[in-house]
């Protein structure tokens, strides 16, 4: 019972947030000073009548919480109107681009994470030494460096003056062209990430390893294997925090990065959809990437009951981080 309580809790908080963006979402079209037919019409020169046609269309007519009404119900069963600048419908765009941004997410968040975790292991065990320096020195010009700069520079070097990448686009639109055109991205992408990574992995690790119960386990034999898998575990929920942090600047970087080179997703679609002020493909993309950000840090906050049991509501007592690993030693 308590278990589904604090799941039930969880769900909760996430539905009223998820509300709270859908009305921020939503008044994205009342953001202009403008009338809001005129700028549902676009750039055309419209008559009276037709301006009210635009009203009835969107129901702008109706009393707000009306409006609100239609449009949140209209977004649950995917329908976000009609593209403005295209006249295509905003799901059907959507569906065109988002594998092309998920794909990208997906290869950099993977990159981030085989460079960064071993190497903010190899930080935290060598703490003090040349290694340890090199590894934070990178790991601060990489969170330093603008996604831009990165991408340009990376593009003169690799693409065209050694020509081991595509310079810009998808290729011929396949999923299989697309991949080693998204390769060089996905590095631009990643490397601000793996920086993170380094920098959090080596701090929360740091820590376990300069604790008491490493040096008991130490004076007592234990393998540096296993003390290592104890470490890594007790280290894991600051890791696994910093993740929903990683997961909103990735989706935020994406942006620049598709710009950067050519690329047809999301980021790019929402670039081009505030230049031309088309206002549905606007609310659509926000909510779509800013639900996907809330559902992710949701589920990771759940998982941290499966890294450490003792998050788990109960009576008894919280201890400390490294308790468990305390009591393994003493066995």
């Amino acid at each position: 019972m308590k278990v589904a309580k604090f799941i039930g809790r969880r769900l909760l908080n996430l539905v009223i947030l998820l509300f709270v963006l859908s009305l921020v979402t939503f008044g994205l079209l009342y953001l202009t000073n403008s009338d809001p037919a005129r700028t549902l019409a676009g750039a055309k020169k419209v008559s009276a009548a037709q301006l009210a046609e635009i009203r009835h269309q969107y129901h702008l007519d109706e009393p707000l919480w009306k409006q609100y009404a239609i449009w949140l119900g209209n977004a649950i069963h995917g329908d976000f109107g009609t593209s403005i600048r295209t006249q295509l419908p905003v799901a059907q765009m959507i569906g065109q681009r988002a594998w092309v941004t998920l794909t990208l997410a997906l290869m950099a968040i993977a990159i981030a994470l085989l460079i960064g975790l071993p190497l903010g292991v190899v930080a935290a065990k060598r703490h003090g030494t040349w290694r340890d320096g090199l590894i934070t020195a990178l790991a601060v010009v990489g969170v330093s460096a603008p996604s831009f700069a990165v991408g340009l520079l990376l593009l003169y070097v690799f693409a065209v003056k050694l020509g081991w990448f595509p310079v810009y686009g998808l290729g011929d639109g396949s999923f299989a062209d697309a991949v080693p055109h998204l390769l060089l991205p996905a590095i631009t992408l990643a490397v601000g990430l793996f920086a993170a990574v380094i920098k959090v992995s080596r701090a929360s690790l740091l820590e376990q390893v300069e604790s008491d119960y490493t040096l008991f386990a130490q004076s007592r034999g234990v393998s540096r294997g296993t003390i290592t898998r104890w470490q890594l575990r007790n280290a894991a929920l600051p890791i696994m925090t910093s993740s929903g942090l990683l997961i909103a600047s990735l989706i935020s970087g994406t942006v620049v990065v598709e710009t950067t080179f050519s690329l047809g997703g999301l980021g790019t679609l929402l670039q081009e959809s505030v230049t031309f002020k088309d206002i549905p493909v606007v609310q659509a993309v926000t909510l779509l990437l800013a639900t996907v950000i809330c559902v992710t840090t949701a589920i990771i906050d759940a998982l941290y009951t499966l890294v450490d049991p003792r998050l788990r509501p109960s009576g008894g007592h919280r201890g400390s981080a490294d308790a468990p690993a305390s009591k393994e030693g003493e066995a």
